[in-house]
């Protein structure tokens, strides 16, 4: 068989962390587990920037444990095989995400190769927002009650205005994503 392809476009969604040992947040069974204190609530609930306005410490211990489970997690070897295919393609490559995890990255994937369409829990935004600027959030370490899951520690604040900060993260029913 002949490949007459130039380029590769990976595209990824919710399973590709799977077997990092990442969860599946679709359906109420997989959030659940991952969200024991959730019982009885969906993803698309808990996934709003409203709790940052009404409940912050709520907002950070929820994102804040994904944030720690997706920096503590190993990409699998599928991120290599993907990456070494578009590595050997006259074009190159480019990958087009939905996942927030920063797993391409972790994987060696050079930034200007990834378009995550969600965002990235490895960035932060002003909760207002103030403006249009985004910064890494690799200063900022989550100290989370898992059992309530709620913030210990004191949430990142924007280095513009002082404002609450919050992940660059598309949420549901979002209107301040930058």
């Amino acid at each position: 068989m002949t490949v007459s392809a130039t380029a590769l476009v990976i595209g990824a969604g919710a399973g590709m962390g799977i077997d990092s040992g990442l969860p599946d947040f679709r359906g109420p069974e997989g959030f659940w587990k991952a969200y024991p204190p959730f019982k009885g609530r969906q993803f698309s609930e808990m996934s709003t920037p409203h709790w940052f306005r009404t409940d912050p410490s709520l907002a950070w211990g929820f994102f804040g444990h994904r944030m720690n489970l997706y920096r503590s997690a190993v990409p699998h070897a599928g991120f290599q095989i993907l990456r070494r295919w578009g590595e050997r393609m006259p074009m190159g490559y480019f990958t087009f995400t939905s996942n927030v995890d920063g797993q391409f990255q972790r994987a060696g994937y050079p930034e200007d190769l990834i378009w995550e369409c969600h965002g990235s829990l490895m960035h932060l935004q002003c909760g207002r927002p103030c403006g249009d600027q985004v910064w890494s959030a690799e200063g900022f370490v989550p100290e989370v009650d898992e059992a309530r899951c709620r913030l210990l520690n004191e949430p990142p604040r924007c280095p513009h205005c002082g404002a609450l900060a919050r992940p660059n993260v598309l949420m549901f029913g979002d209107a301040d994503w930058v």
